[in-house]
């Protein structure tokens, strides 16, 4: 396969976004986007990512700053239980009542703020990012993944990660040429694909090998 078929393979096999997967409908608006930012947060913890996209389902009711933050800790906490994220469910849903918190009177509750704040610089978006509870470097990294999605100045967006996958699959592992291979409105489910050809099992040979009838 040449390049740009490995890279349509790895989005039929693939190329769901871990946004899409938790049930978040991405938009530029601030219900979408906060629930991105939570989805970022559960998966910089060392737990299976299935795990933290549940968790991200389980608290979908409370979808804004304001609804975190009036769930109250314990709500939270339940929650983030039903969806098995029970390792780190307590010290989570405090990092979410104060990361919600820190949204709500630095932001209006809106990240498009922070977006506006950072004017396109990219390193600047990723240093408010990192100012949320245990969002990280990583976190950051995972947001901005998704996130270019809907914000085109991220774009192309493939940390070391999805660029790791890419190179396991027989894409390029430089960003501006694995963008190539995809339109831009394919970006975010591409570095996706890319990320989960690292974390799920059998993703490398589906993409490669071939199929029974060809």
């Amino acid at each position: 396969m040449s390049e740009r078929e490995t890279a349509t393979r790895l989005l039929e096999v693939a190329g769901t976004t871990y946004a899409a997967q938790a049930g978040i409908v991405l938009r530029d608006q601030p219900a979408p986007l906060y629930r991105l930012l939570v989805l970022s947060v559960l998966l910089s913890t060392r737990i299976k990512a299935d795990i933290a996209v549940a968790a991200c389902r389980e608290l979908a009711e409370f979808g804004t700053a304001e609804r975190m933050l009036a769930a109250g800790w314990q709500q939270r906490v339940d929650a983030l239980g039903r969806g098995h994220y029970v390792r780190y469910d307590e010290s989570t849903a405090t990092a979410l009542g104060e990361g919600a918190e820190l949204l709500r009177t630095k932001y209006g509750g809106d990240l498009r703020r922070l977006r506006r704040q950072a004017d396109g610089d990219v390193r600047e978006l990723r240093a408010g990012l990192r100012e949320f509870p245990r969002l990280g470097p990583v976190g950051a990294e995972i947001f901005c993944r998704e996130a270019q999605e809907v914000w085109p100045e991220l774009r192309p967006y493939f940390d070391k990660k999805a660029l790791t996958g890419a190179g396991r699959v027989g894409l390029p592992t430089e960003a501006a040429r694995l963008a190539e291979l995809v339109d831009d409105s394919q970006l975010a489910r591409l570095a996706a694909a890319c990320v989960r050809v690292t974390l799920e099992k059998g993703v490398v040979e589906r993409v490669t090998e071939p199929s029974p009838t060809g």
